[in-house]
């Protein structure tokens, strides 16, 4: 999963002929799972049409202070536009739109968009080169770098004029990477390593039967992506499932039963910084799995189980300066019983999930949570998507290791 997941980008397109390579760049956001909202200056019509950016980006290109709809003028707010935003581009940006932007000259949607934007402003001039390098276009750089806003460096090529030189605006994939690498400098758990277990296990009972549960392991997995996005390096422990990988730089180990999963989970614990159990771990496994599959002889079958070594107590028991987080499912006395697990297993803090919640717990694209923490405190939150859920509990944990 891309940093820009989920973000809402407002993408400023200014009169250059670099602007036909915003339709690539438009994709490229989409595809990275970002929302794109485009302006432009009206000039920049001349170059890219905007019917195409509308179609690329699903949303209403704006380049003008208002819009007829029922032969009525209605206003296009640049304010709501700005604050709507997580991050906001312009590209191509020219010496004219730069030297606007600089001196807060608004004569366009897009420069009063910009000067109302609360978010991160990134900015990749496109020039001939001697406009590049004039110190009024210079002096424009660093007055906007000075107000925080993120320039893109041109880069050197074959331009317009037919000349060959710095100003060339990167290309949409330099762009791409050039942010989402900005970006990451400044997640909440960049360098951090963590350890998600997910999913359910299966214990054999013979090469065609086993004890397990409904748990599909969406939970986990959306912890994992949550986890990547936020800039960790993430080890994703599975039981059974058939969710895909949520991103490719995340470490996934496949497991079937508890004893693989301990053997896991207990490997790579002492090297992480945070770890979250979130797996529905068979609690007993047969004694005995039998090599072939087992005849219907008799009207009753008796299974003798035994328990299976229990990973959460032994992360807890050998947790030094980890961050450890357990989950608890639960259908009676469930505070109770997650302040006692929460106690037992030495976790920083417990999830509680309750099968008496409509739309919580397994095989459902929702979940319903409450937090208690070591102090006592216990935390309520609403039903949410999973994924929300996910973001969630990472924020409560990024709280906790920034205390």
């Amino acid at each position: 999963m891309s940093v820009l997941s989920g973000k809402k980008i407002l993408l400023g397109v200014t009169a250059g002929i670099a602007a036909y390579k915003t339709a690539f760049l438009v994709r490229l956001f989409i595809k990275a799972g970002a929302q794109v909202k485009v302006v432009m200056t009206p000039a920049a019509r001349e170059f890219v049409t905007p019917l195409t950016l509308s179609t690329l980006s699903k949303n209403e290109v704006i380049s003008s202070f208002t819009k007829e709809e029922d032969h009525k003028n209605q206003w296009n707010n640049h304010v709501d536009l700005g604050l709507w935003a997580d991050l906001m581009l312009v590209a191509p940006a020219t010496a004219n739109t730069l030297s606007k932007m600089a001196t807060g000259n608004s004569d366009n949607f897009l420069l009063a968009t910009y000067l109302s934007a609360k978010c991160p402003v990134y900015f990749a001039p496109a020039m001939d080169l001697d406009m590049y390098r004039h110190p009024s276009t210079k002096e424009s750089f660093e007055k906007l770098i000075s107000f925080g806003n993120v320039m893109i460096p041109a880069t050197s090529g074959e331009l317009a004029s037919g000349l060959s030189g710095e100003g060339r605006m990167a290309e949409p994939e330099d762009i791409l990477n050039f942010i989402e690498a900005h970006l990451a400098e400044s997640l909440p758990l960049r360098n951090k390593r963590v350890l998600i277990t997910a999913g359910p296990t299966y214990e054999p009972i013979d090469p065609v039967r086993f004890i397990g549960n409904h748990s599909s392991g969406k939970m986990g997995y959306e912890l994992a992506a949550a986890a990547h996005a936020a800039g960790a390096r993430v080890i994703l422990i599975s039981g059974p499932t058939h969710l895909p990988n949520p991103h490719k730089d995340i470490h996934l180990i496949r497991v079937q039963s508890a004893r693989e999963m301990f053997v896991a989970a207990t490997k790579y614990f002492p090297s992480v910084d945070i770890a979250i159990a979130s797996a529905a771990v068979s609690d007993y496994r047969p004694r005995i799995s039998a090599a072939q599959k087992i005849k219907k002889t008799s009207e009753v079958m008796e299974l003798e189980l035994v328990k299976n070594p229990d990973i959460l107590a032994t992360l807890g028991s050998g947790k030094k300066d980890q961050v450890l987080v357990g989950f608890a499912l639960e259908t009676e006395n469930e505070e109770e019983n997650a302040a006692s697990k929460l106690e037992r297993k030495n976790l920083d803090f417990i999830v509680l999930n309750s099968l008496n919640d409509k739309g919580a717990g397994f095989k459902t694209e929702t979940n319903k949570i409450k937090i208690l923490f070591r102090n006592g405190t216990l935390k309520k939150f609403d039903l949410k998507p999973k994924e929300e859920v996910a973001r969630d509990i990472l924020n409560e944990i990024i709280e906790l290791i920034n205390e």
